[in-house]
């Protein structure tokens, strides 16, 4: 498997990604996977799907600013529609025309804003128990990030929950997690700058596509979930197939919320046969 690291200045930002591609594969022939991380992740989360997929496909594995290697901004506006123009915005940049997007949890409603704004550039969409529902924070919280040194507030409230206490929390069979995945999942948080742009980020979010828009989404959508998920429960995954109207749930027992890391040669095939397969 060869792998290419870049950063792109893309609308302002630096946004750091990585190319993945089996010289063996036929995969520049077919769309592109892009994959895109959640919440106080990365792209490292993908780490155990990517050489799967990329023996049959190009994977482009996108660190969603500010987190992993992209650029940690003060100034940059995160709210999801405008994470959703960065990624439109590289592909164009990349003259990457055609798409199939794997958002995991956050990147779930990365992926629903790309199809929302630019459909013809998104084939179809896998939706690894993706965030949905979600409303913006409430005044209160948004105001008090206004506050000098609330950033010192928020790197305090997470060093407290720790990446330990963090991966019991997402993962069902606790025997997976090693050092190596602690290490991968605490490392982008070294840089103090995250913190000042996670402020910003509280401002920023909008929350998630209601469900009239989430109806007008047409793109074949494959959502796949942990039925033991603490962090988006299934009935979130119920509802988001209900209100997609093009869309099939596929369901795993004792699985949690960190699905790549916790069945990636099972994910592999569902997305494989989704890609494949006329739906």
């Amino acid at each position: 498997m060869r792998t290419n690291h870049f950063t792109a200045n893309i609308n302002g930002i630096n946004v750091f990604y990585e190319f993945h591609h089996d010289s063996h594969s036929s995969g520049l022939s077919k769309p592109t996977l892009v994959m895109i991380h959640g919440f106080l992740s990365s792209s490292f989360s993908f780490r155990r799907l990517i050489p799967l997929l990329t023996k049959d496909y190009t994977v482009l594995a996108i660190d969603l600013p500010p987190f992993g290697k992209s650029e940690k901004s003060k100034k940059f506006v995160y709210s999801y529609e405008n994470l959703a123009r960065v990624v439109i915005a590289l592909l164009d940049k990349l003259s990457i025309k055609r798409t199939v997007l794997i958002g995991h949890s956050m990147g779930g409603q990365i992926a629903l804003n790309v199809s929302n704004q630019k459909p013809e550039l998104v084939e179809k969409v896998v939706l690894l128990c993706s965030s949905g529902y979600l409303k913006r924070l409430p005044a209160r919280i948004v105001y008090s990030s206004k506050i000098p040194y609330f950033y010192l507030y928020l790197k305090f409230w997470l060093a407290r929950q720790g990446p330990l206490k963090n991966l019991l929390n997402v993962v069902y069979d606790h025997s997976l997690i090693d050092d190596e995945m602690i290490e991968g999942y605490t490392q982008p948080f070294y840089d103090d700058q995250i913190f000042h742009a996670l402020t910003r980020m509280i401002r920023d979010r909008e929350g998630d596509l209601a469900s009239d828009i989430l109806k007008k989404i047409e793109t074949p959508s494959l959502l796949i979930w942990g039925e033991d998920d603490k962090v988006v429960p299934l009935e979130i995954g119920k509802r988001l197939n209900k209100d997609l109207p093009n869309s099939h749930l596929i369901t795993y027992k004792k699985t949690g919320h960190l699905l790549p890391e916790e069945k990636p040669q099972d994910v592999t095939e569902n997305i494989l046969d989704f890609i494949q397969t006329s739906y």
